[in-house]
């Protein structure tokens, strides 16, 4: 009696596995079968940069309408690849293509963040939240602070914002753009040949004199004790140079 028992738990165990097998083999099957019916993009717009349009994406997957996803098998879309022509855009930071259970595709993108725009006779670009230049675009010009430099050619390379020299003016532009009130007053960034910065503001006609990208958030805080303890009383027109150079003091003229 107890052998029966044992040989047909045995045995509805092995049919369980069976079925569970087949329904697996038969699922898969299906979704091999599945045809795409539509692709579904989603961009991510946090900073309200548009830099990128469905059209765009459309045409990096499809290469430019020649290789169509719609009507084709599961098996015969490399997910992958896909990705990977997406990420080839410069304003794409992350991209993940995926599908669903329908067999139509789903395409997340992430761009990248310019933080300000540099400026020469020799190239107009984007400067992103890490250091990297990226193209001007036909769809959208974002509203950065302009940097001009010169500051020699190594300030126009490519890699300058993420050398050794370079990496302390972008902490400088992270903390612009992170900081509401300077990410407004801050209308132009000068970078001299000796490496000094000077800003120009919106407000008032004053040209900060910044010295070094050093101390970057106390030079700011004593400037901005300046603003709100001295302009209001002497008016925002009466200097036309703001020196924060050095430490602890303001020269004024």
């Amino acid at each position: 009696m107890f052998w029966n028992r044992k040989v047909k738990a045995l045995l509805f165990a092995v049919f369980c596995l069976a079925g569970f097998i087949f329904l697996a083999g038969f699922s898969k099957a299906r979704q091999e079968q599945k045809i795409c019916k539509k692709v579904n993009i989603k961009i991510d717009n946090e900073y309200n940069n548009y830099f990128l349009s469905d059209s765009e994406v459309m045409a990096l997957l499809t290469r430019n309408g020649s290789q169509p996803l719609t009507g084709m098998k599961k098996n015969e879309i490399d997910l992958k690849r896909l990705e990977m022509r997406i990420k080839s855009h410069k304003f794409v930071k992350q991209a993940e293509v995926s599908r669903d259970l329908e067999g139509n595709i789903n395409v997340t993108i992430q761009q990248n963040r310019p933080i300000a725009r540099l400026l020469s006779t020799e190239k107009d670009v984007y400067v992103d939240e890490e250091g990297n230049q990226l193209p001007l675009s036909a769809l959208y010009t974002a509203h950065v602070i302009p940097v001009t430099a010169s500051l020699g050619r190594s300030a126009k390379a490519s890699s300058f914002f993420q050398d050794s020299v370079g990496r302390e003016y972008l902490s400088l532009l992270q903390f612009i753009e992170k900081d509401a009130f300077w990410n407004a007053q801050l209308a132009h960034m000068d970078i001299d040949q000796k490496g000094k910065v000077s800003f120009l503001t919106q407000v008032g006609n004053q040209r900060i004199e910044f010295g070094k990208p050093v101390e970057v958030q106390e030079k700011f805080r004593k400037l901005f004790i300046f603003y709100k303890e001295v302009m209001p009383v002497v008016g925002w027109d009466r200097y036309s140079r703001l020196n924060v150079e050095y430490k602890d003091q303001i020269i004024c003229e």
